[in-house]
């Protein structure tokens, strides 16, 4: 591991650090409450790697949900990262092994970071990469063990500790709409989910929407791309 890369990404990953910890430790509790020890929760947390589909995962075991079940609900969850992994055909060329782990670790969070974050001068730009996305899931383990650990011994309720991940999404959001002047692939992506939700929202249901609202965004994002890359390079 490149150790200047990694001391340079450390830095810009301190805001995930806290939010994994609190989300992660709150994935332990839950994952914990329903009779998994931290072993299961290191072990999905290094393999499984989803925020939101860890929070589900805990959900369906507790159900015990069938194999074709946890296919179809992970797959709807987890729609949203085609869309990630088409802004970052570019940024992982190059990268030989290691874009299999990048591909395998874009989270919300690390594609946060990686679509806004730049590598210093004097730092190879694949090795900073790198080093974001192998930090960051090492936060999310490290939260989830001390979850899974403390929800052993102190008895803590669950209710509604699964806002946690709600709560770091918004806080992404809000980041990611300060750091860019323009707007516009946000604002369409709220207004077609709205208009989807509006439409199809009560026929399909909010899961099937989702799938129909994400297809439409990537559909008209690329529509517009020539449009919206001018208009970038204009700006700079």
């Amino acid at each position: 591991m490149d150790r200047k890369a990694l001391a340079a990404a450390f830095p810009v990953t301190v805001p995930v650090l806290m939010g994994y910890l609190a989300i992660g430790m709150a994935f332990g509790f839950m994952l914990q409450d329903i009779g998994y020890n931290f072993i299961w929760a290191f072990f999905m947390s290094l393999t499984i790697y989803a925020g939101s589909g860890q929070y589900l995962g805990v959900s369906l075991l507790a159900a015990a949900a069938s194999l074709g079940t946890v296919a179809l609900m992970t797959l709807l969850i987890n729609f949203r990262h085609l869309v990630y992994g088409l802004s970052m055909l570019e940024k992982f060329r190059g990268m030989g092994w290691r874009k299999f782990y990048m591909i395998f670790s874009l989270t919300d969070e690390t594609y946060a970071l990686l679509s806004s974050a730049q590598a210093p001068v004097g730092v190879n730009p694949k090795n900073f990469y790198f080093a974001i996305a192998l930090l960051d899931q090492s936060y999310w383990i490290l939260g989830s063990v001390i979850g899974a650990v403390a929800g052993a011994v102190l008895p803590i309720s669950t209710e509604g500790i699964d806002f946690a991940m709600t709560a770091l999404f918004v806080v992404i959001a809000v980041d990611q709409w300060k750091a860019y002047a323009r707007h516009l692939p946000a604002l369409l992506g709220g207004i077609v989910t709205i208009v989807c939700l509006m439409i199809l929202g009560q026929v399909f249901g909010q899961q099937q929407m989702l799938i129909v609202s994400l297809a439409v965004i990537v559909v008209v994002l690329l529509a517009l791309r020539d449009r919206l890359e001018e208009k970038e390079e204009k700006s700079c």
